[in-house]
């Protein structure tokens, strides 16, 4: 499966990555694209180049939209703090970002390919949906989008609200509207595929991306630790987890429509269940997952990136 990664690394971007990284069976990375989100463009840019140069990768990137559509960014540094990656220590940087801007990147690479290509979202939508607006011919080279972001029932931004979302809810609009298949994790399934606090702590004796991983998970999980949590969830490895081990998931058709305005509700995903007989349209949303079988999932990628690196 030929995949573009869309993200604002962030410390479960890195983690989703690094799950797909550990599958090239499944995935071939053809490039990663960034977006203003938990932190500005090039914090999260700067963040995911440093990150593929400490565990010796080379995989494309190129840094996308600074702002959302209509809206000024929003970074949220309570959970992943100022550089948007806060907790480990790494050197700048060798590897430069591509030349071309994400949207340029995108649509180029796309249409470089033989066969159409997932798009997986992690992060506001704002490369997206101004790439499927400039471009509309590339919708046809897309299979899927498998993304993070929205909620059936909740919110972690305002009470009925998931933050990719809401930063661009004008660009989720254009997204959800685009007649793309997509495959929604939204804050309920994120919420059942949840990793116990514990289970990261074995990571800080194991090799060079455990380790890693125990960094970033080491400050990320301070967030949970603050409100009595022994668990956290890894939100954005979620999709990438679906389209590995689609066993471990379940969900329902929803027709999708975005709020774009509003104190309560901006961005909200107003779900109504489909009917049976007519799907076109339909949006697959995530509804229940195997947390324990995920979580191990999660951490065997690493143990497989572990063996392939030099400590």
């Amino acid at each position: 499966m030929r995949i573009f990664i869309d993200c604002d690394p962030g410390h479960d971007d890195v983690l989703a990555i690094l799950l797909a990284l550990a599958h090239p069976e499944k995935f071939t990375m053809q490039g990663i694209t960034t977006v203003a989100g938990n932190s500005t463009v090039r914090h999260v840019t700067d963040n995911i180049l440093k990150v593929l140069d400490h565990i010796g990768v080379s995989i494309p990137v190129a840094m996308g939209c600074a702002r959302p559509i209509r809206r000024e960014p929003e970074p949220q540094p309570a959970a992943h703090g100022e550089s948007g990656m806060d907790g480990p220590s790494l050197p700048e940087a060798r590897t430069k970002a591509d030349a071309r801007h994400a949207v340029t990147f995108l649509h180029e690479e796309i249409l470089r390919q033989d066969a159409p290509v997932t798009i997986v979202a992690l992060a506001p939508m704002t490369n997206l949906a101004i790439l499927l607006e400039t471009y509309p011919a590339v919708r046809e080279r897309i299979e899927r989008i498998c993304m993070m972001g929205g909620s059936l029932r909740g919110g972690n931004i305002l009470p009925r609200s998931e933050f990719n979302v809401y930063h661009d809810p004008e660009a989720a609009k254009v997204v959800f509207g685009s007649g793309i298949p997509i495959v929604m994790s939204g804050l309920e399934v994120c919420a059942e595929a949840k990793t116990m606090l514990r289970a990261f702590e074995p990571l800080k004796s194991g090799g060079r991306v455990s380790r890693l991983v125990y960094e970033l998970m080491n400050y990320y999980s301070g967030y949970a630790r603050a409100r009595g949590w022994d668990y956290t969830n890894v939100f954005d490895a979620v999709p990438v987890a679906q389209m590995l081990a689609p066993e471990l998931f379940s969900g329902s058709k929803y027709r999708v429509e975005i709020e774009t305005e509003g104190d309560l509700c901006r961005g909200m995903t107003v779900a109504t269940p489909c009917d049976g007989a007519e799907s076109k349209g339909c949006v697959t949303i995530l509804e229940h997952a195997d947390g324990a079988r995920f979580s191990a999932l999660m951490l065997d990628a690493l143990r497989i990136l572990d063996a392939a690196q030099p400590d």
